[in-house]
């Protein structure tokens, strides 16, 4: 059974950091492109980053470069969403997805597999 499963999210203040994980089981991580998404309350899904299975990354958002970055440990099969100097308006649950041509772009409908989401909540 092909799954993915987000773990990290947490309730943090302005300014702090948390880091995503996105674990894979039931295939390799490698071979795809993976991507990390989020959706804040009455807004719809958007891309944040995402890393194609050459191990190319991209940001999806303007907000995020320079504060966000993605990683793959493929030996553990997990990629990683590290997330520094967090804002009230990066509120939202992430959720990762794996998009099985390999590509790792920023658009929802590319991606095949999603896990169950993380929410992540930036609040004094």
């Amino acid at each position: 059974q092909l799954q993915l499963v987000e773990s990290g999210g947490g309730l943090v203040q302005p300014g702090k950091s948390l880091r995503l994980s996105c674990s894979a089981s039931g295939f390799t991580l490698d071979y795809y492109g993976i991507g990390w998404f989020r959706q804040a309350p009455g807004k719809e899904r958007e891309g944040v980053s995402t890393i194609a299975s050459g191990g190319g990354s991209t940001d999806c958002v303007d907000s995020v470069k320079g504060r966000f970055t993605i990683s793959g440990d493929y030996a553990e099969n997990t990629v990683y969403l590290q997330m520094d100097s967090l804002k009230p308006e990066d509120t939202a649950v992430y959720f990762c997805a794996a998009d099985t041509s390999g590509w790792g772009t920023c658009a929802v409908h590319e991606y095949d597999f999603w896990g169950q989401g993380t929410q992540v909540t930036v609040s004094s």
